[in-house]
């Protein structure tokens, strides 16, 4: 399936997702060292409805810095209500000019881990279709924001319910979803995975 088939589709099912929270599991920490729920959804949908002249302005105003034009609009939108953000999420069911980049896999992968990212602290996992997750596993080898191809240096990544393997060396071995985040650097996903190149895997994640 295409990227932005893909990215529509998990868009949908977050803001699925998202309806189910109670106001105070908006508040919970996640994945991401120092934002709670809101704040990752802020930033999910922070580019949605700039439109390209806007986005420059944005850009300029973070001298140019990914990093700085992420903080800019995590500033703006997470004073925003829950069911606000999801109404962005809803108007925008394919990700627009930032989430949009390379065929729609930006915006997939930014949805599906961000997704997990929430779902894990919460103790609300799901199953994520195997066609979807495999997807997700081979596009990240080609987003470089991600760092999956960085921490994979030197290790063989076996996801152990679905059929993907990738890399040469020392076998990383886990389920499929653990194995995407863990590669993303989430440390908390590590837990589920086992192999003599754990070790180096870990650490090359976060303290998450």
């Amino acid at each position: 399936m295409d990227a932005r088939t893909l990215a529509r589709e998990e868009r949908a099912d977050f803001a699925d997702f998202l309806e189910t929270l109670t106001p105070d599991q908006w508040e919970q920490p996640t994945l991401c060292a120092g934002w709670n729920v809101r704040s990752v959804v802020a930033h999910v949908v922070s580019y949605d409805e700039l439109s390209g002249r806007q986005l420059a302005q944005r850009f300029g105003r973070a001298r140019l810095s990914l990093k700085r034009s992420n903080e800019i609009g995590l500033a703006e939108y997470r004073v925003r209500a829950p069911e606000e953000l999801i109404g962005v999420m809803r108007r925008y069911p394919q990700p627009g000019r930032m989430l949009g980049k390379f065929g729609g896999m930006v915006g997939f992968l930014d949805g599906l881990i961000h997704q997990q990212d929430i779902r894990r602290p919460l103790g609300l996992p799901r199953t994520i279709p195997a066609a979807r997750l495999r997807r997700a596993l081979e596009l990240s080898l080609r987003a470089p924001p991600v760092g999956v191809s960085r921490r994979l240096t030197g290790l063989r990544a076996v996801a152990t319910d679905l059929d993907w393997a990738s890399g040469n060396g020392i076998e990383v071995r886990g389920p499929a979803e653990a194995m995407l985040l863990a590669l993303a650097g989430r440390r908390a996903a590590a837990d589920d995975l086992t192999g003599p190149g754990l070790d180096v895997l870990i650490s090359r994640t976060t303290v998450a």
